[in-house]
């Protein structure tokens, strides 16, 4: 998780240039964007909490060099405190990212100021298996925008090549947060029933998309998906 409204990518259009010489962009870390991001960081945990497995927040920061980072950490910690059911740890994060190549299950929920999170999140897409596999969300106070973390790739448009398996988890994270929001108890199981049906389709090894160098494309990997949402439909009706 990342906070969007605040961090030197949200001050770019407020940079100061003294002429030729230098430019000067500002690190903005506010109370409210911190103690907001971190109870959404918080309860998201909580909700991925399993039987035996404990909820974890790591909260990705630079605290050692950088005051705006050091107050970060500090409103952490404070919301850390209302969720003694959740454990809460803080890493830098040029430590995480080593981490997250060593032992990425060591993690669970991490949260971050913007410009980290955008360095870090195409990591993680990367132990994901590449950018067709990663699936983002924006999300408000009101609304929510959710699409995959790579961009349009004009230089593959109608050949069939692009990986559609972040697009469709993007739907079921979709479904997940309208689930939550509106208690709709068939939509949180809509998403659910979609990230098996792509973990059944890849689980075999034999589908291999077109980025990590073998031939399945658009057509083949949406039809993978399908027919195992048809069996789980099938199944169901069955029981």
């Amino acid at each position: 998780m990342r906070e969007s409204t605040e961090g030197l990518f949200a001050a770019r259009s407020d940079s100061r240039r003294d002429g030729d010489e230098a430019v000067y962009d500002t690190m903005r870390i506010s109370r409210r964007a911190c103690d907001r991001l971190f109870t959404f960081a918080f309860d998201l945990a909580r909700r991925r909490s399993r039987p035996g497995r404990r909820a974890r927040v790591t909260c990705v920061d630079k605290a050692n060099v950088l005051p705006s980072m050091a107050f970060f950490r500090e409103r952490f910690l404070a919301r850390a405190a209302d969720y003694p059911d959740v454990d809460a740890e803080c890493a830098y994060v040029d430590a995480t990212a080593l981490r997250l190549v060593r032992a990425p299950w060591d993690f669970d929920v991490l949260v971050t100021e913007n410009v980290f999170g955008d360095i870090l999140s195409d990591l993680g897409a990367a132990l994901m298996g590449g950018m067709g596999m990663a699936p983002s969300a924006d999300i408000g106070d009101r609304h929510a925008v959710f699409q995959p973390c790579h961009g349009t790739a004009p230089d593959i448009v109608g050949r069939g090549l692009a990986n559609p398996t972040a697009m469709v988890l993007s739907a079921a994270m979709m479904l997940e947060w309208l689930g939550d929001r509106h208690g709709v108890a068939g939509c949180r199981h809509a998403a659910v029933e979609l990230v098996r049906a792509v973990e059944r389709a890849f689980a075999d090894g034999t589908m291999l998309p077109t980025e990590s160098g073998g031939s399945a494309g658009t057509t083949t990997i949406t039809g993978r998906i399908h027919q195992e949402l048809q069996r789980a439909v099938v199944a169901g009706f069955s029981a």
